[in-house]
């Protein structure tokens, strides 16, 4: 098993357990609640689960995929590993743009100022359209993703256990997205489940 399968491993796989039992014969009773055992999650050919189900393991791409697959989906749950690729992949996105733009700007004020024997720099040109480009880009990027982001934030809390609202706590401390996106999954998260149901057949 690799680290990332360590650290983002199915709360469904029980590990096996040596069956203690007391000198009488009978197993020790268990101190805390139990979670009922849930079904193994189905997966297609691919080994990728249904869009309802988390992904545990999941890939960079097929994370960043199945963000926009579940782009307003509320319901069900988000891996850690679906998570932390999917704001890898927009720190990179956002990153490109905003370099650029501020590159662009660079470029623009390198030649379109001059300046003089009495050391007066003047400007001969406007604002560079290139850089409202990759400006407007930036900012396409940003409403795209807010839904979804949110989304997907909100399932990330489901799969540790808690409520889709908890997430609403990291727009007012940052540092809370980073805590919910490293909490363990829990069992109690398949409640947030809502399998799609099977399609009739043709």
């Amino acid at each position: 098993m690799t680290n990332g399968e360590q650290h983002d491993r199915n709360p469904y796989q029980q590990p096996q357990q040596s069956g203690q039992q007391q000198p009488s014969g009978q197993p020790y009773p268990q101190p805390y609640p139990q979670y009922q055992q849930q079904l193994p999650i189905p997966r297609d050919e691919s080994g990728a689960p249904p869009l309802w189900a988390p992904w545990y393991g999941a890939g960079f791409l097929d994370a960043f995929t199945r963000f926009w697959k579940k782009y307003a989906r509320f319901d069900g749950r988000a891996s850690r590993s679906e998570f932390w690729w999917w704001y890898l992949a927009n720190a990179i996105v956002v990153v490109v743009l905003l370099g650029a733009y501020v590159a662009s700007l660079i470029v623009w004020v390198s030649d379109a100022t001059t300046t003089d024997e009495y050391g007066t720099t003047t400007s001969t040109g406007g604002f560079p359209g290139v850089a409202f480009l990759f400006l407007g880009l930036l900012g396409l990027w940003g409403l795209a993703t807010f839904i979804p982001s949110l989304a997907l934030g909100w399932r990330r809390v489901h799969d540790a256990g808690l409520a889709g609202p908890f997430w609403l706590i990291s727009f007012a401390a940052g540092v809370a997205g980073i805590v919910f996106g490293c909490l363990e999954p829990s069992p109690a998260g398949a409640q947030y489940d809502q399998p799609d149901a099977p399609r009739p057949p043709a």
